[in-house]
């Protein structure tokens, strides 16, 4: 249900009939779908519109490219193969973390620290098997719908600012603008918006022994996190907002945003997540994440033709309480 009119993210603010800030109950009573809900059949016709051409990107990295993990806490996913007999060949998997490699963060990826899960969901609903806020949803609802790059990377260097892929380089709202503007795209209500900031083949062009563990103790750039950037996200109605990079947004984080906790002690392991963007955009706004996506291709297809546009697909595991999932995403355009 997209409801009429539809609330500004300033109006979310004023709420009191739930946490300020939050979209819990806009699209309807119990749901659990949150921005996903912007995707609509006459967006996904409009979407098929694009395919011009019939050229198909892959946007997943292969499993295990990105070993050692940033985060620092997902160790290789291990493949095997068996077989019954000679003419036959069977395979499973060991250590197959869902989020270590391309993947779409749902909602159950993060809490609140104050409100707690999307839509009021409790704690307790949220454990192995249970289908309360699981990835199964997104499988269930695929994400189909126009998908937009905002090539970030490419129009800083036009503009003879390159980003330093090793620092915490924050982009704003308004260098999205920037950059939409420079190509002549609009996004649109449903839109599912891909940034490239050249990260993740940064990463990967690193020898293995000096690639950063632990995003809180090496420079990521991103988005920064503030009031502002929630804002331009939920006004501009997105359905998914993913990157190239490790967690979307910049770490460390910005520490003026207001979400930075002193009093909240420090993880027993793995990276910190106070201040970061993650919890109100998940818990709060309910707008899957995409990370660590491959753009390089897309990018440079979307440069020689100037279209920045073009048909989008991501269809998560099927897995039933599952936290997040490879993407599955191709672009056709």
């Amino acid at each position: 249900m997209i409801p009429d009119p539809f609330p500004s993210y300033q109006d979310l603010r004023r709420r009191t009939d739930a946490p300020p800030g939050s979209s819990w109950h806009v699209f309807g009573p119990g749901d659990q779908l949150g921005a996903v809900n912007n995707l609509t059949p006459a967006t996904v016709v409009a979407a098929a519109r694009l395919i011009r051409t019939g050229q198909v990107f892959n946007l997943d990295y292969p499993l295990n490219t990105f070993v050692p993990s940033p985060a620092g806490t997902r160790p290789a996913t291990e493949h095997h193969i068996f077989a019954n007999n000679p003419n036959h060949r069977d395979d499973w998997l060991d250590s197959f973390y869902l989020q270590s490699t391309s993947q779409i963060d749902g909602l159950r990826h993060m809490r609140h620290p104050r409100y707690g899960f999307y839509g009021g969901v409790p704690d307790e609903a949220i454990e192995v098997g249970s289908p309360d806020l699981g990835i199964q949803l997104l499988a269930e609802r695929p994400i189909v719908g126009r998908g937009v790059l905002l090539d970030v990377k490419r129009y800083f260097e036009k503009i003879g600012q390159p980003i330093d892929l090793s620092t915490n380089h924050m982009i704003t709202p308004e260098d999205l603008d920037r950059v939409a503007a420079d190509v002549g795209v609009k996004i649109r209500p449903g839109d599912i918006l891909l940034i490239r900031l050249g990260w993740a083949p940064w990463f990967l062009s690193l020898p293995v022994e000096e690639r950063p563990k632990g995003r809180a103790r090496s420079g990521n750039p991103g988005l920064v996190q503030s009031e502002a950037m929630l804002e331009w996200i939920w006004d501009h109605r997105l359905a998914l907002i993913a990157a190239d990079n490790s967690g979307l947004e910049a770490t460390p984080v910005n520490p003026d945003s207001g979400w930075v906790d002193p009093d909240e002690p420090p993880p027993p392991r793995g990276p910190s997540h106070n201040g970061m963007m993650h919890r109100p955009l998940l818990a709060l706004l309910g707008v899957p994440i995409g990370e660590l996506w491959n753009l390089e291709e897309l990018a440079a297809a979307c440069a020689a033709d100037g279209v920045y546009e073009f048909f989008l697909t991501a269809k998560p595991l099927n897995l039933i309480g599952g936290v997040g999932s490879p993407p599955n995403a191709l672009a056709i355009k």
